[in-house]
């Protein structure tokens, strides 16, 4: 099988490393992904400048490639002109910070699974809801076992799943469920500065608020130390998939690796 991997925290990053490690172990990875951070670019395309790809090489070897855009052209271009065979999964991640509620809109890293459902491929963004202190096991081990999982199925109709995955050793994690996005959303806060200069700016800030409190939704199954895997499309409001494409039963096997 063979996966075509992006992020929106660009391609040095420890996620995309992590969530790599774990995908070679059943199949072809190749890695398209920014040059630089793309993050809270949401679904950028990049029309007015052309697109650099760069061949990146870490210890001596090549990783993968490296793109001077967004997550969502790394996609189109990975699709189009840099693979050679296509992708039976394309998964993004894993991002540092969860994405959950309204934050999926402003994700570079959704962005890029959507865009890989636009163009007709499934699309897995990933997650871990910490980001000063990121640990990317359980996201990494589950992510790449549902990623295989789909690869295996080659589904009907091609669709995008949002996985937010607590930080942490798998042990740790509750359990994982089948959610919707919710409506948690940053509370803005910038902070007002003077350059040497003279010249003012504002550093925005913010945490996130959970508004919606059911325990069906993306935010409060995370709370709770589980992983939350809600389906999203393109078509915003459009979340429903074929029950038989993904089931509570088979989501809760891949949590022991099955």
């Amino acid at each position: 099988m063979r996966f075509l991997l992006t992020n929106d925290d660009g391609i040095y990053a420890q996620g995309l490393a992590a969530i790599k490690s774990e995908l070679e172990k059943f199949g072809e990875v190749v890695v398209i992904a920014p040059v630089t951070e793309q993050s809270a670019v949401g679904h950028t395309i990049t029309i007015s400048d052309p697109l650099k790809v760069i061949p990146i090489h870490r210890a001596g070897d090549f990783y993968g490639w490296g793109i001077t855009g967004s997550p969502a052209d790394c996609v189109k271009l990975g699709v189009s002109c840099i693979m050679e065979q296509q992708p039976d999964v394309v998964v993004s991640g894993i991002n540092r910070g969860e994405n959950v509620g309204i934050n999926v809109l402003y994700s570079g890293t959704v962005s890029a699974a959507t865009e890989a459902l636009i163009l007709g491929y499934t699309g897995i963004a990933l997650s871990v809801d910490n980001y000063l202190t990121p640990d990317y096991r359980a996201a990494g081990l589950f992510g790449a076992n549902l990623a295989r999982m789909l690869a295996i199925k080659q589904v009907r109709l091609p669709f995008a799943l949002n996985v937010n995955c607590p930080s942490g050793p798998m042990e740790e994690v509750r359990g994982v469920r089948i959610t919707r996005q919710g409506d948690s959303r940053i509370i803005d806060e910038f902070m007002k500065r003077e350059s040497p200069r003279g010249t003012v700016y504002y550093w925005q800030g913010g945490l996130t608020r959970i508004i919606d409190e059911s325990e069906d939704t993306d935010a409060i199954c995370l709370r709770n130390r589980m992983i939350s895997v809600t389906p999203i499309h393109y078509k915003l409001g459009m979340q429903r998939i074929d029950e038989d494409v993904l089931k509570q039963a088979d989501l809760e096997m891949l949590l022991h690796g099955a």
